[in-house]
């Protein structure tokens, strides 16, 4: 396969994964807004500092204002990461590899880059219509999730695919779990309440899991424990390694370089720290350096993966 069509595969996945990170995140706080918050105030900062690069000046101004906020974050042409500008990142990289792509998957992408541009969205965010907008939007990008999953054939091209998909959302976790720690100054000793918990476990569809699942009153741990080292949350961290690790060694099966052993040996060891990491040893003084670590691993495996497939400098 062309290096070319290979990153195009890789991005289209990207930017997809990375849309429906954005479309849940917004969508919880949305829905958590319009609810008394018991942990204080709710504002839109948080997700502006994730999804943003507005200076405080800027973030500060629109806080408080939910009409606004969407808009920075949904259809502002000048944030680049807003779900307009990274629909029409996708769509571009879709466009050019409609041969590789399946029919559908390209009618999915190309609906929701038309949809996304309709003149009409930014009035219709600053009024009631805000909640069936975002609804909307996710069922689009649910649609091209399940699209892909059961038209894409499983050759060389849907690894690259997944590869794309799972180190987006790899990042995703790692970075809303640090910012929601923060919030907590990473004091895993304290006694936090489930609701704390919501935002960052509903913007990773995993809150009704975890009160299946964990039955405790340790929440700090409970959390930690689920968004990093549960296999069967498909959002966790390990549950993303796992399925980068299935997929790296569908595309390197056939090159046996160096190149490519070295590859697999970078990402190796980031899966063997992360398995082999024993969730008591995460504490007040170590788990944001923990977190910082794994997100700047992983961006370097990123980067050499990049570079050994689609001739990055």
């Amino acid at each position: 396969m062309l290096s070319r069509i290979a990153d195009s595969l890789f991005w289209l996945a990207r930017y997809m994964e990375r849309a429906e990170g954005l479309l849940r995140v917004t969508s919880t706080h949305y829905i958590l807004s319009l609810d008394k918050d018991v942990n204080g105030p709710l504002t839109w900062k948080p997700v502006l500092e994730t999804f943003t690069s507005c200076t405080d000046a800027e973030m500060d101004a629109i806080a408080h204002n939910t009409g606004d906020a969407l808009k920075k974050l949904l259809t502002d042409n000048t944030n680049h990461n807003s779900l307009k500008v990274i629909i029409t990142k996708a769509r571009e990289n879709a466009r050019g590899i409609q041969d590789y792509i399946t029919k559908e998957v390209w009618e999915e992408v190309n609906s929701f880059y038309h949809l996304i541009h309709q003149p009409s969205l930014d009035k219709r965010l600053s009024n009631y219509e805000a909640a069936d907008i975002l609804d909307l939007f996710t069922r689009h990008s649910v649609l091209y999730t399940g699209i892909t999953d059961i038209t894409m054939a499983r050759g060389i091209g849907w690894g690259f695919m997944n590869l794309g998909k799972y180190i987006e959302r790899c990042l995703e976790t790692i970075v809303l779990t640090n910012k929601q720690y923060q919030r907590i100054n990473y004091r895993m000793d304290e006694i936090k309440d489930i609701m704390l918990w919501r935002h960052l476990l509903m913007s990773l569809s995993g809150y009704e899991l975890h009160l299946k699942t964990y039955r405790s009153s340790l929440y700090n741990h409970d959390v930690l424990h689920q968004v990093s080292f549960n296999e069967d949350f498909p959002h966790s961290v390990v549950y993303s390694l796992g399925r980068i690790d299935r997929h790296l060694q569908d595309v390197t099966r056939k090159n046996s370089s160096e190149d490519m052993a070295a590859l697999m040996r970078c990402f190796g060891r980031l899966f063997s720290k992360v398995k082999n990491t024993d969730l008591d040893v995460l504490n007040n003084d170590n788990l944001q350096q923990y977190l910082e670590d794994l997100r700047n691993d992983l961006l370097y495996f990123t980067t050499l993966l990049s570079q050994k497939f689609f001739s990055y400098a």
